[in-house]
């Protein structure tokens, strides 16, 4: 099947494109007002009733989101009343079919973090959804698909690291959308893809978002990039553990999860000192091994790191997840049920028990003793959580820089946002225990005895923790000495985990 044209990027033609969607409020904002909440979300699933029916006028706002959402043809008269029609035509965002024009790409607007109306492009019918959006799509070549804005990248979007840099690298960068928010912070923006048409669909995405174009580049992992380092690296790589490279923005090719341990350990030849490498990952529950311990060990010398697993899925569910993203559940029932045998077998091959999903955050800190965690997290917690990643790595730092006598020497804020809770039977004097709970970023909560409650309490940077004990064992009656002793490490607990921050360290 050939390959689907794609528009071109004539810069006058496509700032005056880009004009026209801001002045019929084809962004973020502008669908929400027209469609409603349900309608908005129902396309975020591809399901398009919703808004079909929330679009039956004709205002330039109904029209856009006809052709380029929802990809029906409209009246050559009725898109000139929207769009500069001729320009859409001469650089092939449109093609006419007799009285009507249609649209060859899906634009989908995307609210920016600082309320930027950017537009992401991707192909017919895979804005979201993968390849199982493409029932009666004609022309596509269906392994170079190109995806829009998902879930994946939404998130690897929001936990990233935004400090200013001189340069940034997202690698696959797919449509373009880690690249849109890098180009944000870093000074040098390079996006890279094995698909020479994501890189074209890229360059469309930053293009029509007035944004500065990457140096884009193709090729497999870092391969495009071989002497070069970089201050960011972020990747929603192609992490799917499948039995075959089908669809090139999912399937990576490389046996199980392979793909994401030659990443994470090749990341740290490409980081500059102090840089970050952050991206999202599947990873196997192999029999007999612990996914932590696994995982740990993919890790590059020089590099801290903080794992974090989202979700576990066993091998059926994930099988019949990729199966539906891929369309093989429209397939012929047999064709279906041998695929199915085929990632059941690939499963059973490697002893692979289940898949976790979750995101890899590495930073090259040098140091001699590297900080790994590596936890398991399906709550809930609060996006963006950049900011969150990068005190994390800071909080290690100072552990690590802090033996137990220079910790009781240091003075502590409790985090914004922390509540206490007292938890025991009602009516009783006092709580069988106390939890601290944190309202930001991710939404902790840890059990702390009454030493740690009152501490945590009075942490305003004002008294070094060591004062603090000595005030406490004083109201308890307690040998001052061996509470200082045994609460350090109840101490480094409550800093790793965000619930204190370092303040200044001097007594």
């Amino acid at each position: 099947m050939s390959t689907h044209r794609l528009p071109a990027a004539d810069l006058a033609r496509t700032d005056r494109l880009r004009e026209a969607l801001l002045a019929a409020a084809f962004t973020a904002d502008g669908l929400l007002d027209l469609l409603g909440a349900p309608a908005y979300a129902a396309l975020a699933r591809s399901e398009t009733v919703p808004a079909l029916r929330a679009t039956r006028g004709e205002s330039p706002l109904e029209t856009l989101v006809r052709l380029f959402l929802l990809q029906r043809p409209v009246p050559y008269e009725r898109a000139a009343a929207s769009l500069p029609v001729e320009d859409c035509l001469a650089d092939g965002w449109l093609v006419r079919e007799g009285a009507e024009v249609r649209a060859t790409v899906d634009v989908r607007p995307y609210g920016g973090p600082e309320g930027q109306d950017w537009w992401v492009v991707a192909d017919l019918g895979c804005a979201v959804g993968g390849a199982g959006g493409l029932a009666g799509t004609s022309g596509v070549d269906r392994p170079r698909l190109v995806l829009g804005v998902g879930g994946a990248s939404t998130t690897l979007a929001g936990i990233t690291v935004r400090t200013p840099v001189e340069s940034a690298l997202d690698l696959g960068t797919g449509s373009g959308i880690q690249a849109l928010h890098a180009a944000r912070h870093a000074t040098r923006v390079t996006a890279t893809d094995l698909n020479p048409r994501a890189l074209h669909v890229a360059r469309l995405t930053l293009a029509l978002s007035g944004v500065a174009a990457a140096d884009l580049r193709a090729g497999s992992l870092f391969e495009p990039v071989a002497d070069e380092s970089f201050d960011l690296i972020v990747s929603n790589p192609p992490f799917v553990i499948s039995p075959g490279a089908r669809l090139t923005y999912r399937d990576g090719g490389m046996a199980g999860d392979d793909l994401c341990r030659t990443l994470v350990q090749w990341s740290a030849d490409h980081l500059n000192d102090g840089g970050y490498c952050q991206l999202l990952a599947n990873w196997q529950h192999v029999e007999g091994e612990d996914w932590r311990e696994r995982l740990s060990s993919w890790v590059p010398r020089g590099c801290d790191a903080w794992i974090v697993q989202r979700e576990v899925q066993d091998v059926t569910q994930y099988a019949e997840l990729w199966l539906r993203d891929g369309g093989d559940h429209r397939a012929d029932p047999a064709e279906y049920a041998a695929r199915y045998d085929a990632w059941l077998d690939e499963f059973e091959s490697r002893k692979t028990k289940a898949v976790g999903f979750g995101w890899i955050t590495l930073r090259k800190s040098g140091a001699d003793q590297p900080s790994i965690v590596a936890e398991e997290w399906p709550h809930p917690v609060e996006q963006p959580l950049g900011d969150a990643v990068r005190a994390h790595f800071e909080r290690q730092d100072f552990l690590r820089s802090h033996d137990d006598a220079a910790l009781l020497a240091a003075r502590f804020h409790l985090a914004a946002e922390v509540a206490q809770e007292q938890v025991g039977a009602p009516g009783a004097e006092d709580p069988e225990h106390v939890v601290l709970r944190q309202n930001r970023g991710m939404r902790r909560a840890t059990k702390v005895d009454t030493v740690g409650a009152g501490f945590a309490g009075v942490c305003d940077g004002t008294l070094t923790a060591g004062r603090i004990l000595d005030a406490i064992a004083q109201l308890m009656e307690e040998d001052p000495v061996l509470l200082r002793d045994r609460t350090p490490e109840s101490i480094r607990l409550l800093v790793e985990q965000g619930f204190l921050t370092p303040a200044d360290s001097s007594d």
